[in-house]
């Protein structure tokens, strides 16, 4: 139902109409509301533009059998690529988020627990200092959270389009128990 307000002063049967538009909101409903950070800050070091990039080091196989470390990395546009910190106090988390592109994540102090919103039985997974994990993004939707004793420190190095947000706030998933502020 489009409603349009179509002068300042209203006649009855435009109030009406109005309440009406009102009323049908209401029952349309809204979106859930995303979940806030609690104990969370996250503080961009670097950001860099880039043009589209096409890096791949791999070696021809067919005379390079032994398997070296090859890594590949394309864009088809420009990308924003930014170098964050994080810090989250005891008991803080990182509210429901996702991200549209990937993300590498290492884990400088304290311990992080994260869970995945695919993940059916969203079963906790645990970083500790010196560990690193990666986000793939696109609609990755995750939750970060210190459980530990200690306040826990990340440096990130995100890949995102051009122009497009590093974080998208997202409501928390069904599946997943209700992860509360300390």
């Amino acid at each position: 139902m489009k409603c349009h307000l179509l002068s300042r002063r209203m006649s009855g049967t435009r109030a009406a109409a109005l309440g009406a538009c009102l009323v049908a909101g209401l029952l349309v409903g809204s979106p859930a509301s995303a979940t806030p950070a609690s104990g969370f800050t996250a503080v961009q070091q670097w950001k860099g533009v880039y043009p589209p990039v096409s890096l791949n080091t791999q070696s021809d196989r067919r005379s390079d059998k032994d398997d070296k470390w090859d890594v590949k990395l394309m864009t088809k546009d420009m990308s924003d690529i930014y170098v964050t910190r994080n810090a989250i106090a005891v008991g803080g988390q990182s509210g429901w988020h996702s991200h549209p592109g990937p993300s590498l994540i290492t884990v400088t102090s304290g311990t992080l627990t994260v869970y995945e919103a695919s993940d059916p039985t969203c079963t906790p997974i645990i970083y500790t200092a010196g560990q690193s994990f990666t986000d793939i993004g696109c609609g990755d939707v995750h939750l970060i959270r210190n459980e530990g004793s200690v306040n826990a420190v990340t440096v990130v190095v995100q890949i995102v389009p051009a122009g497009q947000p590093r974080r998208v706030d997202e409501p928390a998933p069904g599946n997943c128990p209700v992860i509360t502020c300390p």
